[in-house]
């Protein structure tokens, strides 16, 4: 049997800026049988400067009359929020993550909230401070990867493994090389680290998906790969888990219609449930390797399948040929396999006609 996949009902910042909004949220991914409810942690003023523009799905989802900064400014939640989602979480028995995007988010889900993982942003995989920080946490990261090349998520891994690492060398390019490629940063970035393929767009093409570089992602670095989808509908996510997938991220909210930058890319409940749903039946399906009769099939094995049979009335000393033989249904006889050596034996009994030809081989 494959791998429990793990599924991450991604909330993000789409309680807009409300606790009983994410509290509900929290709700309807544990009643979906999400593994993981995961939230966004931000100090917008220390995440975003005054300068920042809005990305293009962001004026089209919330228009261009404030600053990116303003819109984040509305969708952050405070400590104490946290706290409640986080008690909340534990009520309904679904685990809480979430995504630091500064340091001092770090330090409070690490310190405050105590959670068991973090996950970084793909938008953060150049932020070598951040990723150092979190890597000194000591916990797994989810690290997400759109936007990124080979060579852009290698030099994340060795900022990650020199963090784990913690040696006494100043963080450095060179440093962070010699952390990725030495034995003690490969093991614990096996250890420590699974990766998510990601398609940085709301909603993402269909066409720019690429689902095959999962494959590639799995090749180079030798660590668990999931995808983060923002595709639209829930039947990517699925193909993802076909392909190997062993995380899913996907957004989800209560209602597509509400103000926000990222609900138009998102699931409303049901449709949680339906990709759930399938995910698990997909996870069951994928079996392992090996090509062997399943035990639902050997019920049917003799239904279905075909024996040597009489075309002919046979009496007992009568050569079998071409003529008096035939293959038909069931399968409890000489498998047709045998037809050819069956020619030319005498029949030690009589047969009537459609008799299952019952001999020595």
């Amino acid at each position: 049997m494959s791998k429990r996949v793990c599924i991450i009902a991604e909330a993000g910042v789409n309680h807009n800026g409300s606790l009983d909004r994410a509290l509900e949220l929290v709700d309807v991914a544990a009643d979906a049988g999400a593994d993981i409810v995961k939230f966004q942690t931000f100090k917008a003023e220390a995440s975003l400067s005054r300068f920042a523009h809005k990305c293009a799905y962001q004026i089209k989802n919330t228009g261009n009359n404030e600053s990116q900064l303003e819109m984040v400014k509305k969708l952050e939640l405070d400590e104490n929020a946290h706290r409640r989602i986080l008690e909340h979480c534990k009520t309904r028995s679904i685990l809480f993550m979430a995504t630091p995007f500064d340091h001092q988010s770090v330090d409070f889900l690490v310190k405050e909230l105590k959670v068991s993982q973090l996950k970084i942003a793909s938008g953060e995989i150049t932020n070598a401070p951040l990723l150092l920080k979190a890597a000194q946490s000591n916990l797994p990261i989810l690290l997400s990867t759109g936007m990124s090349s080979l060579g852009d998520i290698e030099m994340a891994l060795g900022v990650l493994a020199f963090g784990y690492l913690n040696p006494t060398k100043q963080p450095s390019i060179i440093s962070f090389i010699e952390a990725f490629f030495s034995s003690a940063g490969q093991n614990v970035l096996k250890e420590k680290i699974s990766l998510l393929h990601c398609t940085t767009e709301y909603p993402a093409p269909y066409n720019e998906v690429n689902l095959s570089a999962m494959k590639t992602m799995k090749q180079a670095f030798g660590l668990p790969v999931g995808f983060s989808d923002h595709t639209k509908g829930i039947s990517i996510p699925i193909a993802a888990v076909g392909m190997g997938a062993t995380i899913i991220e996907k957004h989800f909210t209560l209602d597509k219609n509400l103000p926000g930058p990222d609900h138009i890319a998102s699931l409303e409940p049901q449709e949680l449930n339906e990709m759930v749903k399938a995910i698990r039946e997909v996870e069951l399906a994928i079996g392992n390797s090996r090509k062997i009769p399943a035990s639902s099939e050997m019920k049917n094995l003799v239904t279905v399948r075909k024996s040597l049979v009489a075309s002919t009335e046979i009496k007992k000393g009568d050569f079998f040929t071409l003529e008096n033989l035939t293959v038909k249904r069931p399968g409890n006889g000489i498998t047709p396999i045998h037809m050819w050596e069956m020619l030319g034996k005498k029949a030690n009994k009589d047969y009537s006609l459609d008799e299952v030809i019952l001999e020595s081989i």
